[in-house]
């Protein structure tokens, strides 16, 4: 590839011209791939809503374990009073 210093205007021209009917003609398929990837994009956002609606109908169906035991009786506590050992010197 030339270095654009080097053309002359009339090959500039020519240039920009080329480059010009290149993108024009490539937007087709550019908006396909556009409308391709927006319908990927919101099929797995639908897909995320659909699994998450389901996480929370499962975890509202199944409470979890802890709150369907009942507490365990408090156990009275028996305080005794901890000394140190006492070391001979």
């Amino acid at each position: 590839m030339e270095n654009p210093e080097n053309l002359s205007p009339e090959e500039l021209a020519q240039r920009k011209e080329e480059m010009l009917t290149f993108y024009k003609e490539s937007m087709p398929y550019l908006d396909a791939q556009l409308n391709y990837e927006t319908k990927l994009a919101e099929i797995d956002e639908m897909r995320f809503k659909r699994t998450q609606i389901q996480m929370q109908y499962a975890m509202m169906m199944n409470p979890s374990e802890e709150d369907s035991m009942p507490e365990p009786e408090a156990k009275p506590k028996t305080s005794k009073k901890r000394t140190l050992k006492k070391q001979e010197v």
